[in-house]
């Protein structure tokens, strides 16, 4: 069974129909239209979603992290041991890791060498997630090293390591892409007493549950570690710095580039209305002997009216749902490579683009038929016929 036999409950709908495929070519040309149009708002939002969330995954976990260092006005270079227990003590249930910082070259067997950061801690587990080997709760004996490095320099699970005159066997390769960014300079993470000669440690880092909670406790350190003087100034006695702005910045840059790409894609929408109204006009012009012998036998105004309207309204529809179709391929190919996981463009805050790019192809053609419809439903039969 065909559209036309399932339309035959909607005469004006089947009507419609018929008309578009008696000239097939113009029809596919002025859908083809709307495809461009709809591929350009759904694929320019689906991008705009996919760009976001690559540097979502860029920033990592670093939305749930608090860093601490000695401030400006504080008495003491670097955080001290009292301090650190006392960042313990205000913060309450959350993971509280102290760290030495260094640096140091990492040499091979065949004598090449890299520069990397050293990081000396104990609850290795807690910052680093690693692509082999072990990241241990308590990082007593051996070393984590970034994997790049460890595969430039050809350096495996198990091979010693020579820092600060002590050696150490790899006991893990740490994930390269691990917090915002990914890549840069290696880093080689170290017992704390490795370095424990230091009076204090170089930073703190404190793992909350998500960005929430690191804001809250981060406004909590603040207004316990840095008071404000007389003179309204705040005495920084520790830096505390958490990454719920640095999110809150990438969420409003993206907001203005999606706007930016829709509007953009939406120009293509419009230009595609314009051959709407173009070929829906041409259209009724060729057929006012046939609307005015329907007129003359009975059919009225409104009749005419919906039958163009449905007809712009199918165009929309038609090109609108390949356009749809196109777009969704496009968007899985996006989020594939942009966010490694496809499926994410059925997720509602990618896949709302394509429902916006189809409404707006069926709005904007039932828009364009507007005019030819209201002229050629108030065109005089009589007129009509003698063309």
């Amino acid at each position: 069974m065909g559209i036309t036999e399932l339309l035959w409950r909607f005469p004006s709908a089947q009507m419609a129909w018929r008309n578009l495929g008696r000239n097939r070519i113009r029809t596919a040309l002025a859908s083809l239209g709307i495809v461009i149009g709809v591929i350009s708002i759904a694929s320019l939002g689906i991008t705009g979603v996919a760009i976001q969330q690559q540097a979502t995954s860029d920033l990592g976990s670093l939305t749930n992290e608090v860093t601490i260092t000695s401030g400006e006005d504080s008495s003491t270079a670097g955080v001290t041991a009292d301090q650190v227990d006392e960042v313990r003590n205000v913060a309450g249930n959350v993971d509280v890791v102290p760290q030495y910082s260094d640096a140091t070259t990492i040499s091979s067997r065949n004598g090449q060498e890299e520069n990397v950061s050293v990081i000396a801690l104990i609850q290795a587990n807690v910052l680093y997630d690693v692509s082999a080997g072990e990241s241990p709760e308590r990082l007593q004996s051996g070393v984590l090293l970034t994997d790049s490095t460890a595969n430039q320099l050809g350096i495996e699970i198990g091979d010693p390591i020579e820092y600060n005159g002590q050696m150490y066997r790899v006991r893990g390769l740490i994930e390269s892409d691990q917090g915002f960014g990914g890549g840069g300079r290696g880093q080689l993470v170290v017992p704390e007493s490795a370095l424990s000669d230091r009076e204090n440690y170089d930073s703190v880092t404190i793992v909350t549950e998500d960005g929430d909670a690191a804001t809250e406790i981060a406004t909590i350190l603040r207004n316990h570690f840095n008071e404000e003087t007389h003179n309204g100034e705040v005495d920084e006695e520790l830096s505390i710095t958490d990454y719920s702005d640095v999110q809150e910045n990438i969420n409003s840059f993206m907001n203005t580039l999606r706007l930016a790409l829709l509007g953009i894609g939406s120009i293509s929408l419009v230009v595609a209305s314009v051959a709407i109204l173009n070929v829906m006009l041409m259209s009724t012009i060729e057929r006012r002997g046939e609307i005015g012998v329907l007129r003359a036998v009975g059919i009225r105004r409104g009749e005419v009216l919906r039958m163009i309207l449905i007809e712009a309204a199918f165009l929309g529809a038609i090109g609108g749902l390949a356009g749809v179709l196109i777009s969704l391929v496009i968007g899985l190919a996006l989020f594939q490579v942009l966010a490694g996981d496809a499926v994410i463009v059925f997720e509602w805050e990618s896949a709302r683009y394509l429902v916006y790019g189809f409404l707006f192809a069926v709005g904007a053609s039932v828009v364009s038929g507007l005019y030819p419809a209201w002229k050629a439903a108030n065109d005089r039969p009589v007129e009509a016929l003698r063309g």
